[in-house]
């Protein structure tokens, strides 16, 4: 039998829709003996990381933990304990993550009410706002669309929960620790995320955090949570000072996001942040040069997500195929209505560095026929 020793697993140059490049600090925390979940020890790497995730997520807020899953763990675990059979949820959809938001709360029982946007556009706050009239105990959106490249404006939509009584979630996957999200500032009650993408970790944990209103809700269920494991009011005793035994948490991948969270804290969120936008501008000046168009109109761009519009004629897989195996690069392709004419290129993390974004515009420019040396120029202020 093969032995893992002998896998040869390449170093790849992470730029699809996730996961990103993982910084070696982070691979290390991870080598890091296993104890057990129960251990004081743990206990206070527990602490750091909700602290650190505090800080990530720019809330005070009580309830703020790794979900133990991906990111849609942490999606599902937000529905089902803030909805009960025959609620009314308000769900923006202008993709495929919108989608299964709206998916996931039909399962939980609620009565949905899908407000919808072309994929590649942002939603409609008066759409938003009319179908919120017939009230609604939450409404949800995903901030950046992994699956368009769109991002929403979350200032609008807060104001329209908090006028309309309507607790807000969202889904932060492909913002958190790339662009501001500001939990507490805007007034988000609840709000998911994953470690694989602008976070840097490994994927498997699902941060999330809940204020006080999304608590009171949660109090106040009269149905209990259809997820016995996703179930917040059980978790959060695992979480929190009594430490009540729940289900064995993942050791290994919590030391590896508390480092990446480390990592984030000791570069500064605004320093951060600039650098998303700056290497990302980078990227679509080169694009550009290239004789490419991108998908979303330039206002509502996602800086940590890029969709492109594959050229007439050009065989998308193809070329996604040759960059991972001629470049060693990963891109990723389009899902939904947009399979086969997007490529979708992710700025995130530890991936987002100028020195990527070099290197994949020489090796598209190849793939396509097309000369790099001005799309170098211009991607680099020149």
């Amino acid at each position: 039998m093969e032995q893992f020793a002998d896998l040869n697993v390449p170093e790849r140059t992470l730029l699809g829709p996730g996961p990103s490049g993982v910084d070696p600090r982070v691979l290390r925390a991870m080598s890091a003996p296993v104890i057990g979940h129960l251990d004081p020890v743990f206990f206070r790497v527990m602490n750091e990381t909700m602290e650190l995730l505090r800080g990530v997520f720019e809330t005070r807020n009580e309830l703020t933990l790794p979900i133990s899953g991906t990111g849609s763990a942490g999606m599902e675990a937000a529905v089902v304990n803030l909805l009960e059979p025959g609620d009314r949820a308000v769900i923006g959809v202008h993709g495929l993550f919108g989608a299964r938001l709206a998916d996931a709360a039909e399962r939980s029982g609620a009565r949905v009410v899908k407000v919808e946007a072309p994929w590649g556009s942002p939603l409609d706050p008066q759409a938003l706002e009319a179908a919120l009239a017939g009230g609604a105990k939450l409404l949800a959106v995903v901030h950046a669309e992994t699956s368009t490249g769109v991002l929403q404006p979350l200032e609008p939509v807060a104001a329209l929960a908090r006028r309309h009584g309507a607790l807000l979630l969202v889904d932060a996957v492909t913002s958190l620790g790339g662009l501001p999200v500001k939990v507490d500032a805007l007034g988000i009650d609840a709000c998911f995320a994953g470690t694989q993408k602008c976070l840097s970790a490994p994927p498997g944990l699902a941060p999330f955090t809940a204020g006080a209103r999304a608590l009171a809700a949660l109090d106040a269920r009269k149905a209990k949570v259809a997820s016995w494991y996703l179930d917040l009011t059980m978790v959060r005793s695992y979480w929190g000072t009594e430490r009540f035994y729940h289900h064995t948490a993942p050791v290994t991948m919590i030391y590896g996001l508390r480092e990446a969270l480390r990592l984030i804290a000791e570069e500064g969120l605004e320093a951060r942040y600039l650098r998303h936008v700056e290497t990302w501008q980078a990227l679509v000046r080169g694009l550009e040069a290239l004789g490419l168009e991108l998908l979303v109109e330039r206002e509502h761009r996602l800086p940590t997500l890029t969709a492109v519009r594959v050229p007439p004629g050009v065989d998308e897989a193809a070329v996604r195929r040759r960059l991972l195996e001629q470049y060693n690069i990963e891109i990723g392709g389009g899902l939904g209505p947009l399979k086969g004419k997007i490529w979708r290129i992710g700025l995130m993390g530890h991936s987002c560095r100028r020195r990527h974004v070099e290197n994949l515009l020489v090796a598209l420019a190849a793939c396509l026929g097309r000369k790099a040396d001005a799309a170098l120029e211009t991607a680099r202020g020149a």
